[in-house]
C-alpha cells in the first residue's frame, strides 16, 4: 500500500502506539505519535529514560511493529507488511549506527563495511570501489586493512558510519552514536553526519545530551512515551566549529604546561 508519491516525506508516523502486555499488566511504551520527516533532515529525539526513545527507534528501523498506528517510509505503509517484506525494508532502506558500534572484530575496517554489499550481491569491483569512496569520506582511507582492536574509538564509529551509509539507504537511525566517545572523537562523528546530511541524507539519532541534540536541525522531546515538543533548532551547533575550540584549547594547556 502506497501513498501518492507527490511531495511524500521520507517518513510518516501516523497515530503510532505501543503497549506491551504482560499476565496482569501492560505498559504504554508510546501513545498516539505523529510526525514526519522529509528528505534532506536531521532529527535528534531526546527523552528521559522510559520515555519511549527505544521503542520508536525500533519502530523506525523496522524492528518492531506498532500496536496501532502506522509507519509509512516514502509513503510505503512498512509497518503493515510481512515478516519477508519488512526485512527487506530494512536492509535496502535503513541504516543503522549503534552506540557498541557492532563490527565484527575479526574483520578488517575495509570487511566490515564491505559485508552489506556482500550479501546485496554486488559485484567485487564495484564494492571496491564503493568501500573506499565512503571509508574515504569519513576520513579512514589510510586504516582500511586495520581490525576494531587496532583504531580508536572514534575511528570504530567512523567505520560504523561507512557501513551503515554503504547500501545508499533512505534514512540514517543513529542510537547514541557518541555515548562511548570523548568530547573530541564525539564532534569528529557529528562532523561526519552533518557533512552528510549537507548533502541530503536523512538523518535521525537517538541522544541524551543537549549539545549533540543541538547539532541536528530539529528536536523531538518525548515523555512517557508522547511526543511533548517539535523544536527547530535555531542556533545550531556546527561540528567543525566545536571541533576547531577544542584544538585551541589543547593548544593553550599545552603552552601552560611547557611554562
Amino acid at each position: 500500500m502506497k501513498e501518492n508519491q507527490l511531495n511524500v516525506p521520507v517518513i510518516r508516523i501516523d497515530s503510532i502506539s505501543k503497549v506491551y502486555r504482560g499476565e496482569g499488566f501492560e505498559v504504554h511504551a508510546l501513545r498516539e505519535v505523529s510526525f514526519n520527516v522529509e528528505k534532506g533532515d536531521f532529527v535528534a529525539v531526546m527523552g528521559p529514560s522510559g520515555s519511549g526513545k527505544s521503542t520508536l527507534l525500533n519502530i523506525l528501523g523496522c524492528l518492531d511493529r506498532p500496536t496501532s498506528g502506522t509507519y509509512f517510509i516514502e509513503g510505503e505503509a512498512v509497518s503493515k507488511l510481512n515478516e519477508k517484506a519488512l526485512a527487506r525494508t530494512r536492509n535496502r532502506r535503513i541504516g543503522f549506527v549503534f552506540q557498541s558500534f557492532n563490527l565484527l572484530p575479526r574483520l578488517t575496517a575495509f570487511q566490515n563495511v564491505e559485508l552489506p554489499l556482500i550479501y546485496k550481491g554486488i559485484g567485487r569491483s564495484t564494492r571496491t570501489e564503493v568501500v573506499r569512496r565512503y571509508l574515504g569520506a569519513v576520513g579512514l582511507a589510510d586504516r582500511m586493512e586495520n581490525r576494531p582492536n587496532q583504531l580508536s574509538g572514534g575511528q570504530v564509529q567512523r567505520v560504523a558510519i561507512a557501513r551503515a551509509l554503504v547500501n545508499e539507504p533512505s534514512i540514517i537511525l543513529a542510537d547514541e552514536p557518541t555515548g562511548n566517545l570523548d568530547s573530541r572523537s564525539g564532534e569528529e562523528v557529528m562532523k561526519i553526519f552533518q557533512d552528510f546530511n549537507d548533502q541530503g541524507k536523512t538523518i535521525i539519532l537517538v541522544t541524551h545530551e543537549d549539545d549533540i541534540a543541538r547539532h541536528a536541525r530539529r528536536i523531538l522531546k518525548f515523555r512517557d512515551g508522547s511526543l511533548i515538543a517539535d523544536e527547530v533548532v535555531n542556533e545550531r551547533l556546527r561540528a567543525d566549529d566545536r571541533i576547531q575550540e577544542i584544538e585551541e584549547n589543547e593548544h593553550v594547556q599545552e603552552a601552560e604546561m611547557a611554562q
